[in-house]
């Protein structure tokens, strides 16, 4: 097999994340009931949060409690209480996406070593992972919020090289759903990379994987 190492993203690309199901659980709490309208409010502030985020311009505090300021101005309850409870509901309903079951196992069996490399929170990843009964199989959880940086900022990279023991860069994978974070900091750092489009989105004209997949399971053909 070519590659020792293969880094996976974990959101929607080892884990369903189903926002939506969870701000409505979350909100059911206080009584509301979270419209697709409502929705797409808090998408359009917390999209661009996340970019910010990315660029390493706010910092994942920041993230967690902008997003939640509107609705918490209106519950008179505090954004901190209100993202605990957001991550709380996300870490209920968790579910792996199909094939990341069997192509994490089979890996696994195969010697190949994993690690997971994420923009998301700590709370969350480390509930999932035990949840799912994951976390058996993955040397390493890097997590943009211990780190300090956020993909694509080659230092996340830089940090998990240094915890895999520097291994040789054309034997290690990148694997993740999003261009702008997964695949552009896997380019940039000098690893191949494996985008798991799963809309058959279009593609960027700057940002080339070395490997494109619609399936988890497809992921094999490559290895």
């Amino acid at each position: 097999m070519k590659y020792q190492w293969i880094l996976f993203d974990a959101d929607e690309t080892l884990f369903h994340f189903d926002n939506f199901s969870g701000l409505k659980r979350m909100f059911s709490q206080y009584g509301v009931t979270f419209e697709k309208d409502d929705f797409q409010a808090y998408q359009d502030i917390n999209k661009p949060l996340w970019v910010d985020y990315q660029n390493g311009k706010i910092s994942a505090s920041e993230l967690q409690t902008r997003r939640f300021d509107y609705w918490a101005e209106k519950l008179k309850v505090s954004s901190s209480q209100l993202n605990q409870e957001f991550l709380h509901a996300m870490a209920e309903i968790c579910q792996t996406l199909p094939g990341a079951d069997e192509l994490i196992k089979s890996l696994y069996q195969s010697g190949v070593k994993m690690a997971i490399i994420t923009n998301g929170f700590t709370q969350l990843q480390e509930i999932r992972l035990k949840k799912t009964g994951m976390s058996q199989y993955f040397e390493h959880l890097i997590i943009s919020e211990q780190v300090g940086v956020a993909k694509p900022d080659a230092r996340i990279f830089e940090y998990a090289f240094d915890k895999m023991a520097q291994p040789n860069k054309e034997n290690v994978l990148m694997v993740g759903d999003t261009l702008e974070s997964d695949i552009l900091g896997g380019n940039q750092f000098g690893v191949d990379t494996c985008w798991l489009n799963h809309h058959k989105l279009e593609g960027h004209e700057n940002t080339k994987p070395t490997y494109t997949v619609n399936h988890l399971a497809e992921l094999k053909n490559h290895l």
